[in-house]
């Protein structure tokens, strides 16, 4: 094995320097790797970078194998594991000028206006994507731009892939759909035009030259203002099949994203339109394409039904999207664990149905990577469900909290477990959802109405409160979103009786004063789940208080700060909601 030297080399650089930022902040990499580790080669192992621990020994077929084997020793795993999905991907959304789309935690570590790469911060980057068994990486933001293929950037992509290559890491790019014309290279982008097909061809060989390993495209397109098939009157299929020609030969894959709206069935629900506009397509879609979709059928609220499009797409490759990055669950300001409301959805979506899993990044240049110590939690917890969706959000907690802290603490993992319900609770309970402030979605805005937008962007459209009841009728009396689903799902949702109470408003109109389960009106029980909420908060900054003598002086204050901005913010979100609708409520 001619490199193995060299991954040896990386794994005693690795024992001796473990990711950590100039201030002493630290990733998940912590423990001692035991000095007398024995790496071994098995060539009768299965040919997808899994390992064999036994005692201090790490086998694997591949160099990766052994790579992923000595983190998995670090977490104490014994015995045989091998990855649940092939494509295991990030999907930052940086910006060629820095800025990133939803990030919180600074800078891009990838992009700036003087193009200079930090190859030091890449590497560490690297290693901490590895030590969870990411393998690939969307270097820039879904609403893309077209300089992104010119030869500027094309270089700075392959500067960053050859950092990423020997910790096993593809690089991708996302690309805008209109670049010929928007380059000024061709006056169309028709991808049924010979001189598009063309341009992309020629486009994808220019990539492949300087990165033979590049992974593939991640595209937008016809969604939010992005250009895409349906600006020549073509179908996503024609457009991603055209990208997905471009990239055969080499071996790329394009990952075509299902979140549209407003494009084609323009005052449909919009919960409903990946379904309408994609199910139509199933089947006609080349073998390297992927269809990529959130894990809800919105926008990555704090609780949702799952994305219908999983039920029926079943001819068509499907990954699912997450968001690690906590765009409407606190940002980098709230402690909210996000596993398990990763395996709420795989509860419903088999992980069978999938072949990769992505999560857009939660990453920058903050000196702790992720702006809140614990938001490093789910950039961990993703990349652990990426290899094995079965394990536990328990599991994953305690592993990070190990490697993180130094500590088993029940206390500190109830928190964990805890965060993302109380999150729910004193945001948007029973189904409530996107009444967030409407330009930064930070923030409570449940009488939200900016005229100069679409209805269905603004959080009126999502709750619709008068004073006889709330919620929005998506069963077969209403818009009929509930048809979507699979049966049992479709029926249970269907019926205002046997819908649970988590979507009860998602899928019903309700009155006030209709009785839940618990014997409280609905009026009543949005009260309690709010004050519910607010409790949790100030139970978390209590147990914080007293893990004072388990954490170190500075994370221990940083966490403490932002627990106390979570309990204002969840007080605010109380108060403002509960007036707004209690003036319909109380009529």
């Amino acid at each position: 094995m001619n490199n193995l030297k060299t991954l040896i080399t990386l794994f005693v650089l690795c024992l001796t320097t473990a990711v950590q930022a100039e201030d002493g902040s630290r990733l998940w990499l912590r423990s001692e790797m035991p000095k007398d580790i024995t790496l071994k080669i098995d060539p009768t192992m299965p040919d997808d970078d899994g390992y064999r621990i036994n005692g201090r020994t790490v086998t694997a077929r591949t160099e990766m194998g052994l790579l992923y084997g000595r983190y998995a020793l670090l977490r104490g795993e014994q015995g045989e594991s091998h990855p649940y999905y092939k494509l295991r991907i990030l999907n930052h959304w940086d910006n060629i000028d820095g800025s990133i789309e939803r990030g919180y935690a600074g800078k891009s570590i990838f992009w700036n206006d003087r193009l200079e790469i930090d190859h030091n911060l890449i590497k560490k980057y690297a290693e901490a994507n590895a030590s969870i068994g990411i393998n690939g990486t969307v270097l820039n933001n879904v609403n893309a731009s077209p300089k992104m293929l010119t030869r500027t950037y094309i270089n700075k992509v392959k500067e960053v892939a050859d950092i990423l290559r020997p910790w096993g890491i593809k690089v991708y790019i996302s690309v805008n759909f209109g670049s010929p014309k928007a380059l000024g290279e061709v006056n169309t982008a028709d991808p049924l035009n010979p001189q598009v097909r063309r341009w992309w061809q020629k486009k994808a060989k220019e990539i492949y030259t300087a990165i033979p390993d590049f992974g593939g495209f991640l595209v937008k397109a016809n969604s939010e203002g992005q250009p895409g098939p349906f600006d020549y009157g073509r179908t996503h299929a024609d457009g991603a099949n055209m990208l997905a020609d471009a990239l055969k030969p080499f071996g790329g894959i394009v990952m075509w994203r299902s979140f549209v709206y407003g494009a084609k069935h323009q005052g449909e629900d919009r919960v409903k339109q990946a379904v309408s506009e994609f199910a139509e397509l199933d089947g006609q879609f080349h073998d390297n394409v992927i269809l990529q979709s959130k894990n809800g059928p919105l926008d990555f609220q704090p609780r949702e039904p799952y994305a219908p499009i999983f039920d029926q797409m079943n001819k068509t490759p499907q990954m699912a999207e997450l968001q690690i990055t906590q765009e409407y669950l606190g940002q980098s300001k709230h402690l909210v664990y996000l596993a398990p409301m990763w395996k709420e959805f795989f509860s419903y979506v088999s992980p069978k149905r999938l072949i990769g899993i992505a999560g857009v990044a939660n990453i920058g240049l903050d000196t702790n990577w992720c702006g809140h110590h614990f938001s490093q939690a789910n950039w961990y917890a993703f990349g652990r469900l990426a290899w094995n969706p079965m394990l536990s959000s328990k599991e994953i907690a305690e592993e990070w909290l190990k490697q993180t802290f130094d500590t088993k603490s029940p206390e500190l993992l109830s928190v964990m477990q805890r965060s993302r319900e109380a999150c729910v609770d004193y945001m948007m309970p029973l189904g409530l959802h996107h009444i967030f402030k409407f330009d930064h979605h930070m923030g409570p805005e449940p009488g939200g109405y900016i005229r100069r937008y679409p209805i269905e962007w603004c959080p009126i459209y999502y709750h619709r409160a008068n004073n006889d009841s709330i919620g929005v009728d998506r069963s077969s009396t209403g818009t009929n979103a509930t048809s979507q689903y699979r049966e049992p799902y479709c029926s249970l949702y269907d019926n205002i009786d046997t819908c649970p109470e988590r979507f009860l408003l998602w899928f019903h109109r309700v009155p006030w004063t209709r009785r839940l389960n618990s014997g409280r009106t609905v009026w009543e029980e949005l009260q309690w789940c709010y004050n519910r909420g607010v409790s949790e908060v100030d139970d978390f900054a209590a147990v914080w208080q007293q893990a004072k003598p388990l954490i170190d002086e500075q994370r221990w204050q940083e966490v403490a700060n932002s627990l106390e901005f979570q309990q204002k913010d969840a007080r605010l979100w109380r108060d403002v909601c509960l007036e707004y609708f209690g003036q319909f409520a109380k009529k």
